[in-house]
């Protein structure tokens, strides 16, 4: 065998392939100050970027999980290799020929698996253009005509063909070193009677690369009538090919997804090169399988979850293509991004669209979007008889779940308006209520379920509301004086409860705006509250852990519980600010809501309700009053 590689030239790849450029082939970076980069973390998932890049010292650290080292720990740890994998590939990127201590140059035969892997595929990439040129390949090439695609258009996606006999790729790659081995593995031969044969055979073939560039499958469409197999055919799950996690045109669309804040998801190949060709340079599409959690991972990466993000989908509007964005809508939680769908008119694909109508067209399809639960929800409303009050009552059971899914607040009870519209209930109201009760049990059990997980019409009874799974949405950004007070509330609660207990169990779980803080309040709560650790005890904060779902809410129960006081007098006085602080600034925040969908309906709004609300408004402005020149006695 090989022996190990020589220590210079380890050095000389580290120094030679700056981490930063390495890193952000995975996922975006920012200015994090200090001369440091910042992103998403690709090891762990998060709201908001706690994984670090030091290019100067040519290391990485995630302060969330932990993981860190230098770029060649990351290549390692991101894409699975060994020590010595990872420095060849580096090297090969770099340009650097590398010395082993034994047995001089590494034979390629014993270089790690997934190098000759992807080695392989990139000489058949490679071997499958070389042949689109060849005069067997004419079917191919008038099929990309057909569809507006030249060939510098083909060059460009790195478009090729498989020739239509049975092993011209395997014989081609024997010559090359593969071993039969090699080829089985890496899905580009399969077993025939006697031995290995093409797996494409007189195929059009589109390469298939992650996100770092690497050609790891293909994906092949049928030409000929007699060719018995599938319409696709894509290369089958390997070491290096995982169709969860792989997206058709990342490599092309990286860049432009990070520098833009949008990615757009089309169903084909040919729709991606349409997209692209027509100036949509961030369209990606999935291969072989519906859109999922893997791939919302990928796009979460390049996307950095900003305010501004946006992901567009432009299925079909047939009946297969609302299927798939229903489904997309399942895991729609997942972003932090807003997400939208796009139909094109005619119900045409961006490839049919642009051979008929033209660029500008594809370009155009993207701008006039639906926001994607406004498509799931008319979907669900649709199935029902609204002309009948069953029909209406069942209708509302299965939508008002998802309206209550919506994260924003205030848009969540505008929807619930129209939702009430859409549905013919006249009771406006009734429905703005029964959305904001939903999401409120939403936050309560720390999960955002499907509208087929809802809780029944007459709702779940109080004591099967549980603990919630994990503390969801933004990081805990203790500058902001609303997320430092309601810590401070919560270290008393459990270190000093007498200090606020009986008011603190009447606090409910949503006035605390930070989810992981609001996961802590009901592990108090279903330890039986406050009270229950007057007078101070250790069984109190064991059951408090006890109630905790996870690690992560125990880790926090236990550093809150042992964390020390900004204060430096802890009496009833100083627990009192705390308490009014909490409660008045989500008084405030129920205020706001209140006369900010006032605002948005303006003269829509019926009278009664709009009397209900100003009556309600009143009411929560005298309380805030109250709070502010009373403190804890108003209470």
């Amino acid at each position: 065998m090989a022996g190990r590689i020589n220590d210079d030239d380890v050095k000389a790849v580290r120094d030679a392939v700056p981490i930063d450029a390495v890193v952000s082939e995975y996922l975006q970076l920012r200015n994090a100050g200090g001369g440091n980069l910042k992103g998403l973390c690709p090891f762990h998932d998060e709201k908001s970027p706690s994984f670090q890049v030091s290019p100067s010292k040519g290391l990485f650290h995630c302060f969330g999980c932990q993981e860190g080292g230098d770029t060649i720990a990351f290549v390692m740890k991101i894409d699975h290799l060994s020590f010595s994998e990872t420095v060849e590939r580096l090297a090969a990127k770099a340009g650097i020929t590398l010395r082993y201590e034994e047995g001089g140059y590494n034979p390629s035969h014993q270089r790690g698996e997934r190098i000759r892997l992807v080695e392989a595929h990139k000489v058949a990439a490679q071997f499958y253009v070389d042949q689109l040129d060849g005069p067997e390949a004419e079917i191919g090439r008038k099929f990309l005509a057909e569809r507006g695609f030249d060939q510098a258009a083909a060059a460009h996606f790195g478009v090729g063909y498989s020739p239509a006999g049975w092993d011209h790729l395997t014989r081609y790659l024997r010559g090359k070193g593969f071993s039969d081995k090699e080829l089985i593995t890496s899905g580009l031969s399969q077993d025939g009677r006697r031995g290995p044969i093409d797996r494409f055979r007189g195929r059009l073939m589109w390469p298939i690369s992650d996100t770092s560039g690497d050609v790891v499958g293909f994906g092949a469409r049928k030409l000929r009538d007699d060719d018995n197999g599938p319409k696709y055919l894509n290369t089958p799950e390997t070491a290096i090919y995982k169709k969860s996690q792989v997206l058709y045109g990342i490599d092309l669309a990286k860049k432009d997804i990070a520098k833009a804040s949008r990615a757009v998801v089309v169903e084909g190949y040919t729709d991606v090169m349409a997209c692209h060709l027509a100036g949509i340079t961030t369209a990606i599409a999935t291969c072989g399988t519906a859109f999922g959690g893997d791939h919302i991972k990928i796009l979460r990466r390049l996307l950095m979850d900003n305010g501004s993000a946006r992901v567009i989908f432009t299925f079909d509007g047939d009946a297969a293509g609302q299927k798939a964005a229903l489904r997309a809508f399942e895991d729609d939680q997942k972003f932090a991004a807003e997400t939208y769908i796009a139909i094109a008119p005619d119900n045409m694909d961006p490839c049919d669209l642009r051979l008929a109508k033209g660029d500008e067209a594809v370009r155009d399809l993207v701008e006039p979007r639906t926001p994607l639960f406004e498509f799931a929800l008319r979907q669900i409303v649709g199935r029902y008889d609204l002309e009948t009050p069953a029909g209406r009552g069942a209708a509302l059971d299965e939508a008002a779940p998802v309206v209550a899914r919506i994260k924003n607040s205030s848009s969540q009870h505008e929807v619930a308006v129209q939702l009430a519209g859409m549905l013919g209930i006249l009771d406006t109201q009734f429905v703005v209520k029964r959305v904001g009760q939903l999401a409120r049990w939403a936050r309560e059990r720390g999960e955002q379920r499907g509208p087929a997980q809802g809780p029944s019409r007459g709702g779940p009874q109080p004591q099967q509301v549980r603990t919630p799974a994990a503390p969801s949405g933004p990081a805990l950004n203790l500058r902001s004086p609303a997320h430092r007070t309601e810590r401070e509330l919560l270290k008393l609660a459990l270190q000093k409860p007498a200090l606020v207990s009986p008011a603190f169990d009447a606090y409910g779980a949503d006035e605390f705006t930070a989810p992981p803080y609001a996961a802590v309040r009901q592990c108090v709560a279903e330890a039986g509250g406050a009270e229950m650790g007057v007078p101070e005890t250790r069984e109190y904060l064991v059951q408090v852990l006890d109630a905790a779902p996870n690690d992560t809410v125990r880790n926090l129960v236990t550093e809150l519980a042992v964390e020390v006081f900004h204060g430096k007098t802890i009496d009833e006085t100083y627990a009192g600010m705390q308490l009014v602080q909490v409660r008045l600034r989500a008084v405030d925040r129920r205020i706001n809501d209140v006369q900010g969908s006032l605002a948005r309906l303006g003269s829509n709004v019926a009278p009664d309700h709009l009397a209900a609300a100003q009556n309600e408004v009143w009411v929560l402005q005298q309380y805030a009053q109250a709070l502010r020149n009373n403190g804890a006695d108003a209470l």
